[in-house]
């Protein structure tokens, strides 16, 4: 049995107003967060910040530091601007580190489908096949982007192929290195046949139900960290499915799946598998004991977690 992971998201009907707030230079910011509280040591490279980083990115990092309640503005007694920056600076090395680990799983689920599929139905071109695929209009959207991707690629081997052969399309394992993620991700839910699915979902050691839920997870994180955004304590507003049993070592059932200790437990899922002589848990104790400042139970670190099934040597 599964449980799906759901957030629930309560809405309400506010009256809209007009945008009043005008631009501060980097000087009145400062400024004005010096009034509200916050310890500022070096204005001047405060100020530089402020131009190169932009305070709108920064506000996320100075956030866990305002006093309840924080519609107030008002910041924590003895809260500095360099926490902010700390932590800016570990969630950039979070995004390496997750974007680093993410490749490894991008780059075997794209082999996997392209291959396994034209092994599974001797069909070599079947990623520009209609008949494959359940939903026509979805498909003909794909293609759309296909054909963008294919005639502006300037691959040295998609080029080789255009010269060489006559096809309209190259094969799936051709193909497949030049889509976006995303676009191999909806060509792998419009497959017709549901039994293929679930097998390449088999070789990943998940049901399909789970093992779709998970690569939308990891589109996400991915995303998030070629745009430079914000992870370290991101809460997405759909959480990955919770599995009742696995039949590989995983986590406990208190861990919160919202949080991003469940995201790199799901990483490091994969990545046991494509890559099982991998360092993933060094590489993530290491940038952790590089940043000891930073509060990992916010993140969703159990207290003992490197006693979970999934991250026990």
């Amino acid at each position: 049995m599964l449980k799906s992971g759901v957030v629930f998201l309560y809405t309400h009907t506010f009256m809209s107003i007009t945008f009043t707030k005008h631009y501060k230079s980097p000087e009145e910011l400062v400024a004005l967060l010096s009034e509200r509280g916050l310890v500022i040591s070096e204005k001047e490279l405060a100020c530089r910040y402020f131009r190169n980083i932009g305070y709108y990115r920064l506000s996320a990092y100075l956030y866990p530091l305002l006093a309840p309640p924080k519609a107030q503005q008002l910041f924590k007694k003895g809260s500095c601007l360099e926490t902010a920056l700390m932590l800016y600076r570990f969630d950039k090395k979070l995004r390496m580190f997750l974007l680093n680990e993410i490749e490894k799983i991008e780059i075997a689920f794209r082999s996997t489908l392209a291959n396994f599929i034209a092994s599974e139905t001797g069909n070599i071109f079947w990623m520009t096949d209609e008949t494959m695929f359940a939903n026509a209009e979805k498909f003909s959207r794909t293609m759309e982007k296909v054909d963008r991707e294919l005639d502006g690629s300037k691959e040295d081997f998609i080029l080789h192929f255009k010269n060489k052969y006559s096809n309209a399309y190259p094969p799936a394992w051709m193909l497949v290195e030049i889509l976006p993620l995303g676009v191999v991700t909806r060509i792998f839910e419009n497959l017709r046949d549901n039994s293929l699915k679930k097998k390449i979902a088999a070789t990943f050691y998940l049901p399909l139900p789970v093992f779709r839920s998970w690569m939308t997870v990891i589109t996400l994180t991915r995303n998030s960290c070629c745009h430079h955004s914000r992870v370290w304590n991101r809460i997405y507003a759909v959480g990955p499915m919770v599995p009742r049993k696995m039949n590989r070592p995983w986590i406990g059932d208190s861990v919160s799946h919202l949080k991003t200790f469940y995201e790199i437990s799901i990483i490091k899922w994969f990545v046991d598998i494509v890559s099982p002589q991998n360092n993933l848990k060094e590489h993530l104790k290491n940038l952790l004991f590089a940043f000891p400042n930073v509060d990992i139970k916010a993140m969703g670190f159990p207290m003992d977690w490197e006693e979970e099934p999934l991250w026990k040597d």
